[in-house]
């Protein structure tokens, strides 16, 4: 068991028998009484948003989670295959696990899986993700009073907003966070 004191972004429970992964917390004390924690966390087998308030002294279950450094492989379009550094197992993960996460998968990307009860669970991706640009739209000559952007095409299909210089063939780095540009590579 947890205190839900600890119940900080990232962090994987139990509640109901469901599985949940926080994604904002809040801690608000009043002038008088208990104070309240409250949490949005996605469950993790349906997608749902939940959004919780809990009284700082309740407690809720630990999930018991497995991790796995894997190195992407490939897709055959439903399932994406990965290898285990450690094992040389190859699991092969269902496209609604991986979700908006495959616009960033490309061969030998090392990234972490999450496990729960020996099924894939969530997928961990590197910070930043550098990809080639396949497609650019034209930039507009002499248009460079204001910082004006345009949209690219990666290797992945991701669609990025870039300054005007990138152009098809550059490699972008990409924030995976948020799916915007840092800079060129």
């Amino acid at each position: 068991m947890i205190d839900v004191n600890e119940l900080r972004k990232g962090v994987t429970f139990e509640l109901d028998n469901e599985l949940f992964k926080v994604l904002e917390y809040e801690h608000h004390k009043p002038g008088r009484g208990k104070a309240t924690i409250r949490i949005k966390a996605r469950n993790l087998r349906t997608g749902t948003i939940l959004d919780k308030s809990f009284i700082s002294s309740y407690r809720v279950q630990e999930a018991d989670l497995e991790y796995h450094n894997v190195q992407y492989l490939y897709t055959d379009g439903s399932l994406y295959h990965f290898m285990d550094q450690d094992t040389y197992e190859q699991p092969a993960i269902p496209a609604e696990v991986i979700g908006e996460a495959a616009n960033y998968l490309k061969e030998n990307l090392n990234i972490k899986l999450t496990f729960y009860q020996n099924k894939p669970l969530d997928i961990e991706l590197p910070i930043t993700v550098d990809l080639n640009v396949v497609e650019a739209e034209v930039a507009v000559r002499g248009d460079t009073a204001t910082g004006v952007n345009k949209k690219v095409t990666t290797e992945t299909g991701l669609k990025v907003q870039v300054p005007n210089f990138i152009e098809a063939g550059d490699v972008i780095r990409v924030d995976t966070r948020t799916g915007t540009y840092i800079t060129r590579v």
